[in-house]
């Protein structure tokens, strides 16, 4: 059978924790006097939480000294993590659990590629940590989606060339990190969101039955 390597993003992909990122942004935003709705939080899926911030500030034309910027950013983070303690196996997006089990019983390679830095602890709140063979997450790599490095990282680690690669993503730039990479890119969400992807479902369950086979005999 042929190898290719499975590279899944973790928030909006695997987990929903893309909400608990929402609230946290939202309640920093507020006391900062920015607004913050869905459509900002839909630009920060894949960036770096320092990127993320410094966009926030652009978007309110806002400037605040750099103690307060690193403050803002711990409060933002132990937000989030309190979030993140309440996940269980419950919290795994639809038929994620199933594939990953899938690729697991024909042997190929799966490597999460994550801009979190929170992603180790979290794949272990979820009891899935043991499924994926390589883990590159924001503590492995210095350049933000869309730059490929967490995904380049990822097929290093799996031994694997970029070119039989497959990731899993729900955020613009990592799309475009995925195709920057030359590696086959697949849209988890709206459509209109990840046009650039070269396949779009709104979840694991609407994929074919056959659907890891047709991905086995893909190309770019």
């Amino acid at each position: 059978m042929s190898k290719k390597a499975f590279i899944f993003d973790l928030d909006g992909v695997v987990v929903d924790t893309a909400k608990f990122h929402f609230i946290a942004w939202q309640k920093l935003a507020a006391e900062l006097g920015i607004a913050f709705a869905e459509e900002e939080n839909e630009q920060l899926k894949g960036v770096s939480r320092v990127r993320s911030l410094e966009k926030i500030l652009e978007w309110g034309n806002r400037s605040i000294d750099q103690e307060t910027f690193d403050r803002k950013l711990i409060q933002k983070n132990e937000e989030y993590l309190e979030m993140v303690e309440t996940l269980t196996q419950d919290d795994i997006l639809p038929g994620v659990h199933e594939f990953l089990l899938r690729l697991r019983e024909s042997e190929q390679p799966i490597a999460l590629g994550s801009a979190s830095k929170n992603a180790r602890p979290i794949l272990k709140k979820l009891g899935i940590h043991d499924l994926f063979d390589a883990i590159v997450d924001g503590t492995d790599v210095s350049k933000a989606k869309p730059d490929p490095e967490v995904f380049l990282n990822a097929c290093e680690l799996l031994n694997m060339p970029a070119a039989n690669a497959i990731v899993f993503e729900d955020s613009i730039a990592g799309i475009q990190a995925a195709n920057n990479a030359g590696m086959i890119s697949i849209g988890l969400g709206e459509a209109q969101n990840l046009s650039e992807a070269d396949e779009v479902f709104e979840s694991f369950l609407d994929m074919p039955q056959d659907y890891q086979q047709q991905l086995l005999n893909k190309t770019k």
